[in-house]
């Protein structure tokens, strides 16, 4: 498995798009994607990563308080927003802005769940928009997550390999402003897709000399390092092996790994098997030995030193601490919406 697809299905992609709106010139909005909002379509997540689909016109965007992260978009084009921060929408961005939940309040209480439709603005030229958001596990503090741009575009309608996904953006108008029976799921599927989509691109687009774990992935040494790390993340590597894998030396495979991702292979496996065992003690109800012998450790003492060391506290402790926060039991799926841990600085 490629390390994108394996990071992909670590966070457990849950999709939703809950408005179909219609603006006209001249229009400005702020906001986020809010607990209250996500709740009325999705469990509790610790992430949401925010997008929008421009199906016509035209529009800014721009995080809020930054005029340096303003962007146009056109139709055909998707706005992703990684961190689901506070961010500001309309016809010109330095208008007044509205925030929208005093605009989608109303609808929340009447349609709960349901794809809500809204128009907005002075008359103008017209521009309609499909927002939705992605809910993410995000306890495992996801490297793909961290590094994307916290604010970005891509234009599907230009990439010969993605022509499906012209027809999608019709798929995903047509079902917004329809009723049919099993919409939502369709637009919750098309939601993740959509992401996935996003984050090749964004991945294709990095600059030639950007580092971070986008552009490990890109890079024909150190992607085929990835890949093979997270395909056998349980096998005893070692990088004289992993380098003979990729055909690099063993001295320029780890230079060239901690250029790009800032930690040599070794210390990137022994994080990302910390995150796997993360991911085990939420959402299912193995023991620790079980757990610790699952990412490849001959004994649970030794897995709980080096869980401490990654996240703070025993891996007890944090199940337990996990199921509290969210007044769950320790491994029942509530557990997912604990705070995300920020793992400590590499080393």
């Amino acid at each position: 498995m490629d390390a994108v697809s394996d990071v992909l299905r670590a966070v457990r992609l849950s999709g939703a798009v809950y408005l179909n709106a219609t603006f006209t010139a001249p229009w400005c909005l702020i906001g986020r994607t809010d607990a209250a909002l996500c709740a009325a379509y999705l469990p509790r997540s610790e992430r949401v990563v925010s997008y929008h689909l421009i199906i016509e016109g035209s529009c800014w965007a721009q995080l809020a308080g930054d005029p340096d992260s303003a962007i146009h978009l056109n139709a055909g084009e998707l706005l992703v927003v990684p961190q689901g921060e506070t961010h500001v929408m309309g016809s010109a961005v330095d208008l007044a802005p509205t925030p929208t939940e005093s605009l989608l309040v109303g609808p929340m209480e009447t349609e709960p769940g349901e794809v809500m439709t809204l128009s907005h603005g002075g008359g103008g030229p017209t521009t309609r928009i499909v927002c939705g958001f992605l809910a993410c596990d995000d306890t495992l503090s996801n490297p793909l997550l961290s590094s994307l741009p916290r604010l970005f575009k891509i234009d599907m309608r230009q990439d010969p390999r993605a022509a499906w996904l012209e027809s999608s953006l019709k798929l995903a108008a047509a079902e917004a402003a329809g009723s049919r029976a099993g919409g939502t799921i369709v637009l919750a599927r098309l939601s993740e897709l959509l992401f996935v989509e996003a984050v090749r691109s964004c991945i294709e687009a990095l600059p030639a000399d950007q580092t971070g774990w986008l552009a490990g992935v890109r890079d024909r040494y150190v992607g085929r390092a990835l890949s093979l790390l997270h395909a056998k993340s349980v096998y005893p590597w070692t990088v004289d092996e992993l380098a003979r894998k990729v055909g690099l030396s063993r001295s320029a495979l780890a230079q060239r790994f901690t250029d790009l991702l800032g930690q040599p292979p070794m210390q990137y496996l022994a994080r990302w098997r910390m995150q796997i065992a993360a991911q085990e003690l939420l959402i299912g109800s193995k023991s620790l030995a079980a757990v610790a012998e699952h990412i490849g450790y001959e004994s649970e003492a030794a897995f709980s030193r080096a869980f401490r060391r990654e996240f703070g506290m025993p891996p007890a402790g944090w199940r337990k601490s996990k199921g509290k926060v969210n007044g769950a039991t320790e491994s029942g799926p509530a557990a997912l919406g604990a705070n995300r841990i920020t793992p400590p600085p590499d080393q």
